[in-house]
């Protein structure tokens, strides 16, 4: 049930259900503890834990700017005041990113790993430029105008995940982020890159995405997954970047069978799961068009640090 706790002097919203095997979900930029309903209904049998991030939903702002290092620092006093040694972690868009970070940092937290439509950050591949703007635009999640304007940008129009977003739109309204919480998300998110240690993340990762996502296209997640060097990627044609509020898409009962199976070779999910390889995404490299001012920088430094890549 949602409690709150002191963490790093900030009152943080906490949401812990069932019991088991320990799961923290960490949510994508300006997200609230809502939004993990549909994965929650699929990891009933396991202990599912989730938390409003500084800034976001009824999490209190902290004054100062941070770092994505300094937001797995947070997390792991988090996981300390809740009393959990080792956890498997779900890190959704932002909450992906910063899973990346936690593994790197607090190795020794984590057990299992799924990045669910994220990112390496710098080096990665952005998205259209209509969606890239609005994730830059904490407007949309304080006017139910300007978020129903912006959905065709995120998710394209009249298809499953438009509706999808109009579905969620009161969740999103009523528990928007601060203007603070979420410009410093922003900020924290657009300073980091992953790529330079990624390949020194040893756990077992799921990597998840949805062919159509508009926001950080698929390319991302197979430069994840090439880099890691125990990862699998599981795509779910049709979907895009908020599949996992989709209760139809299967993307929950997927990462519950990974997370839940006692040894991998187990889990139907790793068994089926894709390896990645260096023509998989030289392919999807080769067919992004969207080429712009932002998109040199990423090529740059992914070419930068590309003699890490597990090929």
């Amino acid at each position: 049930m949602t409690s709150q706790v002191s963490v790093c002097g900030l009152r943080i919203a906490v949401d812990v259900r069932g019991s088991g095997q320990p799961v923290l979900l960490i949510n994508g930029l300006g997200g609230s503890l809502g939004l993990w309903e549909p994965l929650r209904r699929d990891l009933a049998d396991l202990e599912v834990v989730s938390f409003d991030a500084p800034g976001a939903g009824r999490s209190t702002t902290p004054r100062n700017v941070y770092s994505m290092s300094d937001l797995a620092r947070f997390v792991t006093r988090l996981l300390d005041t809740l009393g959990y040694d080792t956890v498997d972690v779900v890190g959704h868009s932002f909450g992906g990113a910063l899973a990346q970070q936690l593994a790197h940092q607090a190795p020794d937290r984590i057990r299992r790993i799924v990045l669910a439509t994220t990112t390496c950050g710098w080096g990665g591949v952005p998205g259209t430029l209509g969606s890239a703007v609005t994730a830059l635009t904490p407007f949309r999640l304080w006017s139910k105008r300007v978020y129903g304007l912006t959905i065709p940008l995120l998710a394209g129009e009249h298809n499953a995940e438009a509706e999808l977003l109009r579905t969620w739109a009161g969740e999103r309204l009523s528990t928007r982020p601060s203007f603070g919480g979420y410009s410093k998300q922003l900020l924290a998110g657009w300073t980091w890159t992953s790529l330079p240690w990624l390949d020194s993340i040893e756990h077992p990762v799921l990597v998840v995405a949805g062919s159509d996502d508009r926001l950080l296209p698929l390319a991302n997640s197979q430069i994840l997954a090439t880099h890691l060097p125990n990862a699998r990627m599981l795509v779910f044609e049709g979907h895009g970047h908020y599949l996992l509020l989709d209760p139809e898409s299967g993307a929950g009962a997927a990462i519950s069978d990974f997370i839940r199976s006692p040894d991998l070779s187990e889990s139907q999910t790793w068994r089926t799961a894709h390896i990645v390889s260096s023509d998989d995404l030289d392919d999807s490299l080769r067919s992004q068009k969207r080429w712009s001012p932002i998109a040199i920088p990423h090529a740059l430094l992914r070419r930068r640090w590309q003699s890490g890549t597990r090929y």
